[in-house]
């Protein structure tokens, strides 16, 4: 179950990454639904997803 609620907030995120603005709500969203470990796995996903998309590294400080 809870990997399914990781890959969905992936996808969420890829979804809305057009808007910094949405892109920080779903990902404040995700940090309170998905376990430790997960948020770990989600900043290395956010630092390979960012490196081209500069407008959104700035979001990068909420999993730190």
């Amino acid at each position: 179950m809870s990997r399914a609620v990781f890959d969905y907030t992936k996808e969420i995120l890829e979804k809305v990454s057009f808007n910094s603005e949405l892109f920080h709500k779903e990902l404040e969203k995700a940090i309170k639904k998905l376990f430790p470990h997960e948020i770990e796995e989600l900043k290395i996903w956010l630092n390979s997803f960012t490196v081209d998309r500069p407008e959104l590294r700035d979001c990068l400080e909420l999993v730190v």
